[in-house]
């Protein structure tokens, strides 16, 4: 609003300490303050000091606008915190939005406001569980979805979720997923919530041991995603690898697109036949082929058609999407249209060629036992995902696949009758892989069908709940995390940012369901004010934390470290010291 930052003068509002006694000045003192509203301005503040108690009054204005200690107000804080996890944005990208209202910050400034943002949405939920634990009552209590990421070496990072108010309640950084880490998480939200209707959850063993031992007797059930993507690396992973070992063996993609390279510098080069592949194309899109089709744009479709496999993948990953087995089918495919073709055409120099690359992979015997063999459990395996009605063959939702809205009765039947089948059972007699499946299907078989759970809410209302089969709600929110990351860095790999990362940077996902953010606000119109009601003292006691957790290395050592030979050099001038 200004060109020169103006001088506001604030004084503590209190006319008497609590405890009775006189307030006298303190001191006062200046200090630079940013906000929205007005931009840049100094603040003279005069602080009180009781006489009797020594207590010391600020002024509550200044208090509401900017965080002691603080250059930037709470309402620049939120912005930053709102761009950085909910509108993706990146550090220099905030630092020219917020340049051009006449805020000038720094990069690094704006990391550590966006840390901040985190600390005070923990502290501010942390204070709202009480309200957060009767909106669950009032839906008749809470489904606990646990489950936890990471990437390489990084921690785990676990969060836990009720699926009913889709609120993420908690969230810790743990070293490993062994029940030992998760116990301790688990105790903290039994404490605060209570005994949840159910947990659902992957098949790790950290957890199912752990919600045993903090949860005992309550419904618990595993991911049915999770549960066939198990099933399926049991059943053909072993054929599978081996089928994706002879394709790399073979450099059977690199060979094709070299091929591919030669044919399309041919038929770049000469008009005519340029001319007859555009032709060709054009009357393809309208169903209509009449054109004679040189050998040469022949090999060029074919490799294009083979090399464009992944257009028959739903997005599920392994092993309901098999790329290796869909690049070999079609393989197949392009060597059984070639041998259709007179011989006179055979024998045209691209044809032979691209035959020949295909006959390198069709015609090794052991491998077409395996692919014989893995096609049948492929039949086995899409025959179990229809009777679970979850991640279909012809489905195209991807990892967002919750499964069909059906009866779980149903459910239930169909994989009693798949179980039951004598055709299975007569190959898990005979096959390892089907062994492995059927005793997963056992294994597992009370975690596997929910039926609804009736419970009655807070207010003495009878409430049906029916389970999620999926934990997809947590999956999902981790990849909305690593995506915006990613978005926000253009870096591929998630390890050092979740190394970085704060535990309770998930709890940000939150601010999008109203019902949460009435219960954070507690009776306040909105973020700025919420945050400002918190305890600045709580806020550097966690900072001083995860400052404190974080392995700091002297910048000296750093340079030492890159030493040449530094183990020898050490060895030389290390003497033994004698006791």
């Amino acid at each position: 609003m200004f060109p020169d930052a103006p001088i506001v003068n604030f004084r503590a509002e209190a006319s008497k300490c609590s405890c009775g006694g006189n307030l006298n000045v303190l001191k006062t003192h200046p200090k630079i303050v940013a906000t929205f509203e007005i931009g840049q301005f100094i603040a003279h503040e005069t602080e009180l000091c009781c006489q009797d108690c020594k207590k010391t009054h600020r002024s509550k204005e200044l208090c509401e606008l900017v965080a002691p200690k603080s250059k930037f107000g709470f309402d620049i804080m939120v912005f930053v915190g709102n761009s950085l996890f909910l509108r993706c944005r990146g550090e220099k990208e905030i630092q020219h939005e917020l340049n051009q209202r006449n805020i000038p910050i720094s990069v690094r400034e704006i990391g550590y406001l966006g840390k901040r943002f985190i600390i005070y949405l923990a502290l501010a939920h942390k204070e709202s569980q009480q309200r957060i634990k009767q909106l669950m009552a009032l839906r008749g209590g809470y489904i606990l979805h646990l489950d936890g990421t990471c990437e390489g070496d990084s921690p785990h990072l676990m969060s836990a979720l009720d699926s009913i108010t889709n609120i993420v309640i908690d969230n810790v950084k743990l070293s490993s997923e062994n029940s030992e880490q998760i116990i301790p998480f688990l105790n903290q939200i039994k404490k605060v919530y209570g005994n949840p209707i159910a947990a659902v959850h992957d098949m790790g063993k950290g957890i199912l041991k752990a919600i045993k031992e903090v949860f005992p007797g309550i419904a618990d059930f595993i991911c049915h995603f999770h549960f066939l993507k198990d099933i399926g690396n049991d059943l053909f992973g072993s054929e599978y690898a081996t089928l994706r070992k002879a394709l790399t063996t073979k450099v059977t993609r690199s060979t094709l697109r070299k091929h591919l390279k030669l044919l399309t510098k041919e038929i770049d080069a000469d008009a005519k036949l340029e001319k007859r592949r555009d032709l060709y194309l054009q009357q393809q899109l309208k169903g209509k082929v009449s054109t004679d089709l040189p050998a040469v744009v022949a090999a060029y479709t074919w490799i294009h058609w083979i090399l464009d496999w992944k257009r028959e993948l739903s997005g599920y990953g392994f092993p309901f999407d098999r790329d290796h087995y869909v690049f070999y089918q079609r393989l197949k495919s392009i060597k059984k249209a070639i041998e259709t073709l007179p011989a006179r055409v055979k024998k045209d120099n691209r044809i032979s060629q691209l035959n020949s690359i295909l006959i390198s992979v069709l015609n090794d015997q052991n491998l077409k036992r395996t692919v014989t063999m893995l096609q049948e459990k492929i039949i086995t395996f899409d025959q179990l995902r229809e009777a679970m009605q979850i991640a279909l063959p012809e489905g195209k939702k991807g990892l967002n696949d919750d499964g069909k809205d059906v009866d779980i009765k149903t459910i239930k039947e169909k994989v009693t009758n798949f179980r039951n089948a004598m055709k299975v059972k007569q190959a898990a007699q005979k096959n390892v892989g089907y062994k492995k499946m059927l005793k997963q299907i056992d294994k597992y078989w009370d975690k596997l069908f929910a039926d609804p759970i009736t419970v009655i809410n807070s207010q003495g209302e009878k409430i049906i709940i029916q389970p999620q089969r999926t934990n997809n709600i947590l999956e999902r929110l981790f990849r909305s995390i690593k995506r915006a990351f990613r978005k926000r860095s253009g870096n591929k790999s998630f390890n050092r940012t979740l190394k970085a990362l704060l535990s309770d940077t998930p709890l940000v996902q939150n601010l999008k369901n109203p019902e949460y953010m009435k219960a954070l606000l507690n009776g306040h119109s909105t973020l700025e004010e919420r945050f400002a009601a918190i305890d600045v003292e709580l806020v550097r006691q966690e900072l001083k934390k995860i400052n404190d957790q974080q392995e700091k290395i002297p910048a000296a050592m750093k340079k030492v470290l890159q030493t040449t030979n530094l183990p020898v050099k050490i060895a030389k001038i290390t003497k033994a010291v004698s006791a």
